[in-house]
Protein backbone atom coordinates (compact mmCIF):
# COMPACT_ATOMS: atom_id res chain seq x y z
CA UNK A 1 0.00 0.00 0.00
CA UNK A 2 1.21 3.29 -0.85
CA UNK A 3 0.55 6.29 2.30
CA UNK A 4 2.03 9.46 3.46
CA UNK A 5 2.94 10.51 6.91
CA UNK A 6 2.09 14.25 8.25
CA UNK A 7 4.33 15.83 9.72
CA UNK A 8 2.89 15.71 13.44
CA UNK A 9 4.70 12.48 12.88
CA UNK A 10 7.47 10.73 13.64
CA UNK A 11 9.80 9.57 10.93
CA UNK A 12 9.96 6.46 12.37
CA UNK A 13 6.35 5.44 11.52
CA UNK A 14 7.13 6.07 7.80
CA UNK A 15 10.17 4.01 7.95
CA UNK A 16 7.79 1.26 9.99
CA UNK A 17 5.79 1.01 7.36
CA UNK A 18 8.46 0.85 5.00
CA UNK A 19 9.70 -2.25 7.07
CA UNK A 20 6.36 -3.81 6.66
CA UNK A 21 6.49 -3.62 3.20
CA UNK A 22 4.25 -0.80 2.32
CA UNK A 23 5.54 2.43 -0.04
CA UNK A 24 5.58 5.14 2.42
CA UNK A 25 6.71 8.90 2.18
CA UNK A 26 6.72 12.05 4.98
CA UNK A 27 5.62 15.41 4.29
CA UNK A 28 8.73 16.14 4.92
CA UNK A 29 10.04 13.78 2.07
CA UNK A 30 8.26 15.69 -0.36
CA UNK A 31 9.15 19.00 0.85
CA UNK A 32 5.45 19.56 2.22
CA UNK A 33 5.88 20.70 5.92
CA UNK A 34 4.03 23.69 6.31
CA UNK A 35 1.49 23.31 3.77
CA UNK A 36 -2.06 23.34 4.57
CA UNK A 37 -4.07 19.82 5.07
CA UNK A 38 -6.10 20.82 1.50
CA UNK A 39 -3.04 20.19 -0.13
CA UNK A 40 -1.76 17.46 1.71
CA UNK A 41 -5.26 15.67 0.99
CA UNK A 42 -5.01 16.81 -2.92
CA UNK A 43 -1.46 15.24 -3.28
CA UNK A 44 -2.51 12.42 -1.54
CA UNK A 45 -5.48 11.70 -3.55
CA UNK A 46 -3.35 12.80 -7.16
CA UNK A 47 -1.06 9.66 -5.60
CA UNK A 48 -3.38 7.32 -4.25
CA UNK A 49 -1.57 7.10 -0.84
CA UNK A 50 -3.14 6.94 2.32
CA UNK A 51 -3.18 9.69 4.57
CA UNK A 52 -1.36 8.68 8.16
CA UNK A 53 -1.79 12.16 10.67
CA UNK A 54 -2.31 12.90 14.18
CA UNK A 55 -4.82 16.10 13.03
CA UNK A 56 -8.07 15.88 13.81
CA UNK A 57 -9.18 18.09 11.06
CA UNK A 58 -8.84 14.83 8.86
CA UNK A 59 -11.43 13.34 10.93
CA UNK A 60 -14.03 15.72 9.74
CA UNK A 61 -15.56 13.81 6.77
CA UNK A 62 -17.44 16.77 5.22
CA UNK A 63 -14.09 18.79 4.54
CA UNK A 64 -12.45 15.12 3.98
CA UNK A 65 -15.05 12.62 2.66
CA UNK A 66 -13.27 9.55 2.92
CA UNK A 67 -14.65 8.20 0.05
CA UNK A 68 -12.10 10.18 -1.89
CA UNK A 69 -9.16 8.77 -0.44
CA UNK A 70 -6.74 5.99 -1.08
CA UNK A 71 -7.84 6.18 2.68
CA UNK A 72 -7.25 8.40 5.89
CA UNK A 73 -5.81 6.78 9.35
CA UNK A 74 -6.04 9.35 12.30
CA UNK A 75 -3.95 8.30 15.72
CA UNK A 76 -5.94 10.19 18.64
CA UNK A 77 -3.89 9.15 21.54
CA UNK A 78 -3.49 10.45 24.83
CA UNK A 79 0.05 10.87 25.00
CA UNK A 80 1.22 10.80 21.48
CA UNK A 81 4.93 10.27 22.13
CA UNK A 82 7.26 7.94 19.80
CA UNK A 83 6.88 4.94 21.87
CA UNK A 84 2.78 5.16 22.33
CA UNK A 85 2.54 6.49 18.79
CA UNK A 86 4.61 3.24 17.16
CA UNK A 87 2.86 1.05 19.56
CA UNK A 88 -0.42 1.95 17.86
CA UNK A 89 1.05 1.61 14.41
CA UNK A 90 2.64 -1.97 14.95
CA UNK A 91 -1.16 -2.50 16.15
CA UNK A 92 -2.64 -1.61 13.57
CA UNK A 93 0.00 -2.99 10.62
CA UNK A 94 -1.80 -6.32 10.67
CA UNK A 95 -5.36 -4.85 10.08
CA UNK A 96 -4.05 -3.55 6.44
CA UNK A 97 -4.38 -6.86 5.43
CA UNK A 98 -8.15 -7.96 6.34
CA UNK A 99 -9.75 -4.70 6.99
CA UNK A 100 -10.65 -2.06 4.41
CA UNK A 101 -9.05 0.85 3.74
CA UNK A 102 -9.98 2.59 0.46
CA UNK A 103 -12.54 4.95 1.14
CA UNK A 104 -12.42 4.70 5.03
CA UNK A 105 -11.62 6.82 7.73
CA UNK A 106 -9.43 4.79 10.42
CA UNK A 107 -9.53 6.34 13.77
CA UNK A 108 -7.10 4.68 16.27
CA UNK A 109 -7.05 5.31 19.75
CA UNK A 110 -4.71 3.82 22.32
CA UNK A 111 -6.84 1.04 23.39
CA UNK A 112 -8.47 0.08 19.75
CA UNK A 113 -9.45 1.33 16.34
CA UNK A 114 -13.08 2.99 14.56
CA UNK A 115 -13.50 2.26 11.08
CA UNK A 116 -16.41 4.24 8.91
CA UNK A 117 -16.57 3.60 5.63
CA UNK A 118 -17.19 6.39 3.47
CA UNK A 119 -21.01 7.74 2.28
CA UNK A 120 -21.11 6.15 6.12
CA UNK A 121 -24.15 8.40 7.91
Amino acid sequence: MLFKTDENLHEEVAELLRQNGHDAVSVYDQGLRGHADEDIADVCRREGRVIVTQDLDFSNIVAFPPEDYAGIIVLRLHDPNRPSTLAAMRRLIPLLASEPLAGCLWTVDDVGMRIRSGGQP
